[in-house]
C-alpha cells in the first residue's frame, strides 16, 4: 500500500509540474512574461488542452493493456519548462512503463494502437472547433499592434509547417471571409497550435519502428516483412534529414529538417540495442478483420499527420 502511494504521488507530482510548465509555454506563445504571475491566466487554455491530448493518447493505452490484463504504470507526464528553448511547447510528452510481459499479437496491437488513435481523435476536434472559431484579425493586433492588415505580417520567424490534414482542414473548415493565420502566427491560437503539436507527437509515435506505437501496429499486422517496413522508415528519416542540412552549406530546398537525422540516429540505436527489441510473441492468434482495418487507419493517420518539415526557424 505504502509503494502504490509513494507511486501515485510521483505521478501526481509530475502532472503538476506539466501543467505548470506547458501553462507557461502557453504564456510565452502570446508574448508575454511567464515570469510575471498575473500572466498564468493567459495561458491556462493552451495548458489545459495540450494536458487533454497527452492524456488522451497515455490513457488509450493504459486502458487498452488493462482490458488485456497487461500490467502497467499511470502515465508518467515529463515537464520541461519552454524558456530554456529547448522544447518550447512546456514538455516532452508523457510515457507509460508495461511491466508485465506482451507476448500476444493482438495486446500489441490494441496497446500500440489505441494511444495514437485515442490522441489523433482528439486533436481533431481541437482543430475542427479551433479553425471554426477564429478570432477576427484584430486578436492578432492584440499581440502584435504593428500588424495594420493581415499583408503586413511578416514571412521571417518561426514557422510550423503543413502536414496533409492540417493544410485540408485549414482549407475546409474556417468560415467563409474569416482570416486563417499564416504558419509562422498560428501558435498564438491555442487550439491550431495544440492540435499541431498533437498531430506531429501521433506522428512521431506511428513511425513504424521498434517500441514506437507504430513499430508496436506494423509487428501486429505484417509480422516478419515489419523489419523491412521499419529499415525503409528510417531510410526516409535519413534522407529527409540529409536534406535538412543542406540549407547549411548555402543550398536551399523545400524539404528536409535536421531534426530528422537527429531522430534516426535514436531510433537506430534503440534497433540495435537488445533492451529495445521486442520479445517473441507466444500467442500468435491471427488480427481479426476489425483490428485489420485499425491497423491501415493507423497507418493512414501516421501518413496525413507526418511533417515532412516541422519548423522552419
Amino acid at each position: 500500500m505504502a509503494l502504490r502511494i509513494k507511486s501515485l504521488i510521483v505521478h501526481l507530482s509530475l502532472f503538476f509540474a506539466t501543467f505548470v510548465t506547458v501553462t507557461l509555454a502557453g504564456v510565452q506563445w502570446l508574448n508575454k512574461d511567464p515570469f510575471e504571475l498575473a500572466n498564468l491566466p493567459y495561458g491556462l487554455e493552451y495548458g489545459c488542452l495540450i494536458l487533454l491530448f497527452l492524456s488522451a493518447h497515455e490513457f488509450g493505452h493504459y486502458f487498452a493493456a488493462r482490458a488485456h490484463k497487461v500490467e502497467t504504470t499511470l502515465p508518467y507526464f515529463l515537464p520541461f519548462p519552454a524558456f530554456l528553448g529547448i522544447a518550447p511547447f512546456g514538455t516532452f510528452g508523457a510515457v507509460i512503463k508495461v511491466k508485465s510481459g506482451l507476448d500476444s499479437r493482438r495486446a500489441l496491437f490494441d496497446i500500440g494502437a489505441a494511444g495514437p488513435i485515442s490522441g489523433f481523435v482528439v486533436c481533431i476536434v481541437m482543430l475542427v472547433i479551433g479553425f471554426r472559431t477564429l478570432p477576427p484579425f484584430a486578436y492578432l493586433q492584440t499581440i502584435h499592434p504593428n500588424y495594420i492588415t493581415p499583408d503586413s505580417i511578416p514571412h521571417e520567424g518561426l514557422e510550423f509547417g503543413y502536414s496533409a490534414l492540417y493544410w485540408l482542414l485549414a482549407q475546409l473548415v474556417p468560415q467563409a471571409n474569416t482570416f486563417v493565420p499564416p504558419m509562422n502566427e498560428m501558435y498564438h491560437y491555442p487550439l491550431l497550435c495544440t492540435g499541431w503539436f498533437g498531430l506531429f507527437v501521433t506522428a512521431l509515435n506511428l513511425i513504424p519502428i521498434g517500441q514506437l506505437d507504430g513499430g508496436h501496429v506494423v509487428n501486429a499486422l505484417f509480422d516478419e516483412s515489419a523489419n523491412r517496413i521499419g529499415q525503409a522508415a528510417l531510410i526516409l528519416l535519413v534522407a529527409l534529414g540529409s536534406l535538412g542540412i543542406l540549407p547549411v552549406f548555402g543550398i536551399n530546398v523545400a524539404v528536409g529538417w535536421m531534426g530528422w537525422l537527429v531522430w534516426a540516429i535514436v531510433l537506430a540505436v534503440m534497433m540495435r540495442s537488445s533492451r529495445f527489441r521486442r520479445p517473441p510473441l507466444v500467442d500468435t492468434e491471427p488480427l481479426t478483420t476489425g483490428r485489420r482495418v485499425l491497423g491501415w487507419l493507423c497507418i493512414a493517420i501516421f501518413v496525413v499527420s507526418f511533417i515532412p518539415v516541422p519548423v522552419n526557424p
